[in-house]
């Protein structure tokens, strides 16, 4: 059995995907990136999943997964974060498998993330609950405990002081309102602490661009978990979604 995978990782942007070593995590090919088509509508982002699919020409036995920003249950989409909402509902895993002529395996994208850094990045080795947080446009979540995925977790849409808190506290939020460093980590404690308080982590894991910046606001944080930035950067996505492709086939 081979020990590489495809993973294709789509986003609201961009839709990028690269051969991965599942054994390592590493990537065993330039990473493809292309644009996400304007409006995000099913057929035209299938279409350039396929294009870089075409692209990277992996053996027929190397298993494909595909990480997407909804939730996903039983291959259907049932949400749609910055694509078209006609993924709402949609059965998705069947018209990609139907385009790319191949099964392949289908799942949330800060899923794929949490559990590529569970395996292979800052997680690595971690037992216990680790929550992932991706700090974006919005907030996404995952929840990987003793090394298990599980799915699906939308903790991003907490309800804190009455709103969706992942209006007041992602990177977005901060760059919408303006927010120093300090000001915007006063908002981020008050979301990790409810995170803490319903679900009592080992550790939390922070990925998106903004984790780059680690330096300027995790220190800010006074948390009994540890909290520490992500390291496989927009990688992760592509390795999760490819490590789990593989097991999957396993």
């Amino acid at each position: 059995m081979t020990s590489l995978a495809v993973g294709v990782d789509i986003g609201g942007t961009g839709i990028k995907g690269a051969i991965v070593d599942i054994e390592s995590g590493q990537l065993t090919t330039d990473r493809i990136k292309k644009a996400t088509p304007e409006g995000g509508k099913p057929q035209d982002i299938v279409d350039v999943a396929k294009s870089i699919l075409d692209d990277l020409s992996p053996a027929s036995d190397v298993a494909v997964g595909v990480c997407f920003p909804a939730i996903v249950r039983d291959g259907k989409t049932m949400s749609a974060a910055n694509v078209s909402k006609k993924w709402i509902g949609f059965e998705a895993e069947a018209l990609f498998e139907k385009e790319l002529g191949r099964s392949i395996h289908f799942v949330n994208d800060a899923d794929a993330a949490g559990f590529a850094e569970q395996q292979f990045g800052a997680a690595e080795g971690r037992n216990g609950l680790v929550i992932m947080t991706t700090l974006g446009t919005g907030i996404g979540t995952a929840l990987i405990n003793d090394g298990v995925l599980i799915v699906n977790a939308e903790l991003g849409h907490l309800e804190i002081d009455g709103v969706d808190y992942e209006t007041k506290a992602s990177f977005a939020a901060k760059e919408r309102d303006d927010l120093s460093w300090k000001h915007w980590a006063k908002r981020l404690q008050k979301y990790y602490s409810r995170l803490e308080a319903l679900l009592s982590p080992e550790l939390f894991v922070v990925g998106g661009g903004v984790s780059k910046q680690h330096e300027e606001f995790l220190p800010l944080l006074d948390l009994q978990a540890e909290i520490i930035p992500a390291t496989l950067r927009n990688n992760a996505g592509i390795i999760g979604a490819a490590t789990l492709a593989a097991r999957s086939n396993g």
